[in-house]
């Protein structure tokens, strides 16, 4: 198979975990025998050093050439840190997003055995913990109107949905599901806001089209509430975009690390692959960075390419380091390995044929490891 992807290398981390998720597509094109060739596009911080744009068009061209979108990061301090900047790196995502038509962000979340310790769940509230969040992407809150009164004293953030935006990202939540536990959830505030009111609706019409999935209805706050007290209830969880946004990276720490948590945008062109976690630019240029969430990203893009063994291949790798303690710093903050490091293992494993239930040698630096 040949493919074109697109990769958007973006600030902070961006740029070293996305280096790994290359590494390790490439070791699945040399074992698989395809042929992945890479074009690359700016956005962000970076971006608007570079052109004052957070995503100029040539990046969009780009993106759209491609059969996927394989992306970093965004976000700086100097942009989190001044209320009054006008041009911000996140504006380059929205519009990425609203150019593409990336109408549903999925993110799944995972736990896993060796990593328990670290979750501030006990481990008996994390066992068959599996579910998946689909968060719509491109109405609500975060697309509407914006308003600053002229004494500056008074904002205005304005929250629009139509049926249409909703019954997208609704259809392909229940597809989700009727391949899954055929549950699925809509998490919504529909006692208080009238956009809930219509998901609601929408979410209720739909569900006659799906008599095999069981739905149920959650406020949010409850929700927020229930993903710490009973974690494993949950199977498809639908959502809106602020929501979606808050309760997928509460969720994220289940699994004892925001670096570990991967996740997919997809709509009516091609789809982008990202990690959930920042920028986080203290850590930028030490090596230090979980590239986990990238490479797992990776494995939802290869999924997207139909390509499931390969996919598969890396989830085992990646399950492989964890379970052997090849880890990075914010799992384990005295034995850990360099996000490079940890590229290079997962890379090996796979060009090897190794396997989950035996363990191999594996080349770190011209070293190796038992």
């Amino acid at each position: 198979m040949e493919k074109k992807i697109a990769v958007i290398l973006g600030d902070g981390i961006g740029p070293e975990v996305t280096q790994q998720s290359i590494k390790v597509l490439n070791a699945i094109a040399s074992r698989f025998g395809h042929a992945f060739e890479y074009s690359y596009g700016i956005m962000g911080a970076d971006a608007i050093d570079k052109t004052g744009n957070p995503l100029p068009d040539e990046t969009i061209e780009t993106c759209l050439n491609s059969d996927a979108i394989l992306f970093g990061a965004i976000g700086h301090p100097k942009y989190d840190n001044d209320p009054t900047a006008k041009v911000r790196p996140e504006q380059g995502l929205l519009k990425l997003r609203k150019a593409l038509q990336l109408y549903a962000n999925i993110r799944p979340v995972t736990t896993y055995r060796a990593l328990q310790h670290l979750s501030p769940l006990k481990a008996k509230q994390l066992e068959g913990v599996d579910f998946i969040v689909f968060r719509e992407l491109t109405g609500g809150i975060y697309f509407g109107k914006k308003e600053l009164s002229s004494d500056q004293q008074t904002a205005v953030d304005e929250c629009t949905y139509t049926s249409a935006e909703i019954e997208r990202v609704t259809r392909l939540a229940f597809k989700y599901a009727l391949g899954r536990k055929k549950k699925l959830t809509l998490v919504d505030k529909a006692n208080v806001l009238e956009t809930s009111r219509l998901w609601r609706k929408v979410v209720q019409q739909i569900a006659a089209d799906y008599p095999e999935v069981a739905v149920d209805y959650m406020f949010v706050d409850n929700a927020a509430m229930q993903i710490i007290l009973n974690p494993a209830q949950f199977d498809v969880v639908l959502t809106e975009n602020m929501f979606g946004d808050i309760i997928s990276d509460e969720a994220s720490v289940l699994s004892g690390s925001l670096g570990l948590l991967p996740s997919a945008s997809v709509g009516n062109t091609v789809a982008l692959f990202e990690p959930i976690h920042g920028s986080y630019p203290q850590a930028a240029g030490k090596d230090i960075a979980n590239p986990l969430g990238s490479i797992l990203s990776a494995a939802m893009l290869l999924d997207h390419f139909q390509l499931n063994d390969e996919a598969e291949a890396v989830r085992i790798a990646v399950d492989w380091t964890l379970a052997n303690g090849f880890v990075s710093k914010d799992i384990d903050a005295v034995n850990n390995y360099s996000t490079t490091a940890i590229g290079d293992l997962i890379a090996d494993h796979i060009e090897r044929h190794a396997n989950a239930e035996r363990r191999t040698n594996a080349s770190l630096n011209r070293s190796t490891i038992i």
